[in-house]
Parts: C-alpha cells; sequence; structure tokens
C-alpha cells in the first residue's frame, strides 16, 4: 500500500495492478475481484499527531501502546470477603478461622495472618502475602474474631486476581490500526496514558454530478429531481471519522466539472462522485475524469451497483501536483449505498490506517423464495427479525428491489447478500445478511 504523506516512490500504474489481479475483466468484474483491486490501489495516511485521551474517540492508532507496569500490580481481591490460605480448607468439614486484620482498596500497610488465620478483604485490596483465595462474605458465618466457611463452597485461587492478569509490563495494549472505542479509552486511561498518537483524518471531497439536480432549497422545475446522493454520503462517511469536504451538485458542463474535480484532488485525499459513469449517459464525467488522471470504467458483477469508476486524479494540469484516489458511483440512490459499503467502505478505512477486516455477516432464514441468476453478487434490501421459535433469525425483502428506490433502504435494516456463484433461494433457506447496525 502506497503512503499517502510520503511517497519515496512512484505507485504502481492502474494496469500493473490489474495484472495482479487474477480473473480481471473490466466488463464484468466479481464484486471480489474489486475488491482486491482497490486494496493494492489505495494508499495510507501516515501522518501522525497526538491527540488528548477524551479526543481520540473513534480515531485509528498509530503505534502500538505498550504497557510500562503489570495491570493489576498486584494480586488483588475480586470479591470483599476473607482472604486465606486455600491448603487450609478442610475438603468434607466447615473451616473455622480467626480474623487477623482488614484490607481495603489503595491500602499499603497490609495485615499478615498467621496458620489458622484469615484477613478481611474488600474488592481491589491487595492480596496479604501468602494468601491465595477470597472466599465471599455472604457464604461465612461470623462470630466475634472467627469465620466459619462451609465445605465446598471455595476453592484454592478462588476470587483472586493475578499480578498482571490484564496486562503484563512490556505487552502490547492496543496495537497500531486499532480505531478506538469507549473501553479503549478506558484502557489507556488505566495505563496513565493522558496523549494518544492518532493517524491524521482521511480527508474525503464528495459531489454529485447531473443537470436534472438540485440542492435543497432550490426550485424543483419540471424533469429535476432533489440530490438525495450526497445525503446518504455524508451520513455514511461522517460514521467513518473523515474530514469531509462537500462540493455540492456540479452541472453537465466540462468546465465546471474539471473545476471541481481538481479542486477536490488538490484538497483531499479520497474523491467520490455520484452519476455520469453509466455507458451511453450524456454528460462529460467520464471524459473530465481520464483527462485528470488514470481512470478506468468498470463494469461490475453486482446489481445493484454495476457501473463505477476508479483511478487516480491529479489537481495540476501537469499531472505532477497532488493525486487524489477516485471513486466514480453510479447516480440511483440504492447502487451509491450498496456500492459504497461493497467497495467503497473498507477502502476508506484502510486508507486512515485502520486495519480492516470482513464486516459480519448474519445468517438468517428467508420468509420467501428470491430468485438469483449465478454469475453476479446481489444485494437485497431485508428486515430482520427474531424467528418465532426465538432459535434464529429471519428475513424477508422490503418489496420492490429498484434501484432508484431509496425507501427501500431506509426501511430495511439489513443487506441479503447473494453471493456470486449462488443461485435461487428457498423460502426458508439460510442466507448471509449484513447487518446495517455493523456498518460503522
Amino acid at each position: 500500500m502506497a503512503d499517502i504523506d510520503n511517497r519515496p516512490e512512484l505507485p504502481p500504474s492502474l494496469q500493473q495492478i490489474a495484472s495482479c489481479v487474477s480473473g480481471y475483466d473490466p466488463n464484468a468484474l466479481p464484486v471480489a475481484q474489486a475488491q482486491e483491486f482497490i486494496a493494492r490501489l489505495v494508499p495510507k495516511v501516515r501522518a501522525v499527531e497526538m491527540l488528548a485521551l477524551r479526543s481520540a474517540l473513534g480515531r485509528v492508532l498509530a503505534r502500538d501502546v505498550v504497557s510500562g507496569f503489570d495491570v493489576p500490580a498486584h494480586d488483588n481481591s475480586a470479591m470483599d470477603g476473607y482472604a486465606l490460605r486455600g491448603s487450609e480448607l478442610a475438603a468434607d468439614a466447615d473451616t473455622v478461622l480467626q480474623v487477623a486484620g482488614s484490607g481495603f482498596a489503595g491500602q499499603v500497610d497490609l495485615a499478615t495472618a498467621a496458620a489458622g488465620q484469615c484477613v478481611r478483604i474488600m474488592t481491589g485490596a491487595v492480596m496479604p502475602a501468602g494468601l491465595d483465595t477470597v472466599v465471599p462474605q455472604e457464604f461465612v458465618k461470623v462470630d466475634g474474631d472467627r469465620v466459619t466457611i462451609p465445605a465446598g463452597v471455595v476453592r484454592t485461587g478462588d476470587n483472586r486476581r493475578l499480578k498482571g492478569e490484564d496486562l503484563a509490563r512490556g505487552e502490547a495494549a492496543l496495537v497500531a490500526g486499532r480505531v478506538l472505542r469507549p473501553a479503549d479509552l478506558g484502557m489507556l486511561a488505566s495505563l496513565g496514558q493522558a496523549e494518544v498518537p492518532v493517524f491524521r483524518r482521511l480527508r474525503v471531497a464528495f459531489f454529485s454530478t447531473g443537470d436534472e439536480l438540485r440542492s435543497i432549497g432550490e426550485p424543483l422545475p419540471p424533469g429535476c429531481v432533489y440530490d438525495s446522493n450526497r445525503y446518504t454520503l455524508w451520513g455514511m462517511l461522517a460514521r467513518l471519522g473523515v474530514d469531509l469536504i462537500d462540493l455540492g451538485v456540479v452541472r453537465d458542463e466540462p468546465a465546471a466539472l474539471e473545476a471541481t474535480f481538481r479542486a477536490a484532488a488538490r484538497d483531499a485525499d479520497a474523491v467520490i462522485t455520484s452519476g455520469g459513469v453509466s455507458v451511453g449517459e450524456a454528460d462529460h464525467t467520464k471524459m473530465v475524469m481520464a483527462k485528470l488522471g488514470d481512470v478506468l470504467f468498470w463494469r461490475i458483477a453486482m446489481r445493484p451497483g454495476r457501473p463505477m469508476a476508479i483511478g487516480r486524479i491529479s489537481s495540476d494540469k501537469n499531472a505532477d501536483g497532488h493525486s487524489a484516489i477516485l471513486f466514480g458511483l453510479p447516480g440511483n440512490p440504492v447502487a451509491v449505498m450498496v456500492t459504497f459499503y461493497a467497495l467503497v467502505r473498507d477502502a476508506l478505512l484502510a486508507m486512515s490506517g485502520a486495519a480492516t477486516a470482513p464486516m459480519p455477516l448474519l445468517r438468517a432464514a428467508s420468509v420467501a423464495p428470491m430468485r438469483k441468476k449465478p454469475g453476479r453478487t446481489e444485494y437485497q434490501r431485508g428486515i430482520v427479525t427474531r424467528a418465532p421459535d426465538g432459535a434464529g433469525w429471519e428475513v424477508r425483502i422490503t418489496g420492490a428491489q429498484g434501484s432508484g428506490i431509496l425507501r427501500s433502504m431506509s426501511e430495511a435494516n439489513g443487506l441479503v447478500v447473494l453471493h456470486h456463484a449462488q443461485g435461487n433461494v428457498a423460502a426458508g433457506e439460510l442466507v448471509d445478511v449484513l447487518p446495517f447496525d455493523a456498518l460503522t
């Protein structure tokens, strides 16, 4: 993967990348091959900044964070109760011990216990020397300074947290490439980490193309529609934590398109457009894309979302200025969303420095049959619910699946993924579903 901020050598050309992808055919490209091509194409942000811990949520960790000490630093109690020697527990009878003192969390002067003695201890308190077991207070009978422990309620080593059990000194607490979550902030705080090294945010420019589009608030002449794609793109991009550059709606005029593309390539690491990439479209978008860089126009074996442009565009007329990765998406609203989730989302995360993994799929029984021809990947909008027996999940599609029916995406809570080689689906057959709640 190339380096966005420091490119010591020229990245491979698109043709070189294509030669490394088995079965590459731009006119009938399977989704898996398109994903492989994009993974080879996209560069990675390298610039690092230090952020205060509370500002680092959702950012990508740039370096491993190594623990400078054991966590916990000492063996300690996991319960309120009594610390004792496990070897003194009777096997088949009650055990009676004398209470020699108390231990509290944060206490430095620890109580000691001789043979036949125990120590009253609180959760988090350091285990006194020689004691290895804690019996919860609710299991014992207290009579003055003596406690009676019934046989079998505790075994040697129970309810004791070991030194370094969470993290050992020198162990990586978090590794580079992790998108920091709330629990990670707590982990870093437990190590006394006030600042965190993170990659700078990826800058993503996006705009819509087409003479028929109008922005919200403008009059809507006959034959025109309000631009919805920028709002769905904004929502999907915002969840990735990137810096957004909204360039609005650009009319189908070569000069306006070229100026917008150049500005986007100058200011952003990635440029996403919607519209203007289908075969036979009466616009100049494809021509301008090709003029400004190294761009391929694909027909992907997927539904919805067949047409797509991919490549690099430059802000400089001599093609030696800053370049950005171009993702030219279809214009239909559902195709925009599906193509983004299938091909763009992971690429942007990788560019951000994040370690990516396939999104989790849920297995659900199809309520009704689904028609599907092998040879392309299909993404049906589905509604997933708990099966009547409560033992699994079932899914039904939202109705008409046209790529312009945005309502179908709004009603759905997941995408039914019908894979490339898969055929018709019978009622009751298990299918893969990509839940929207799994999409960041």
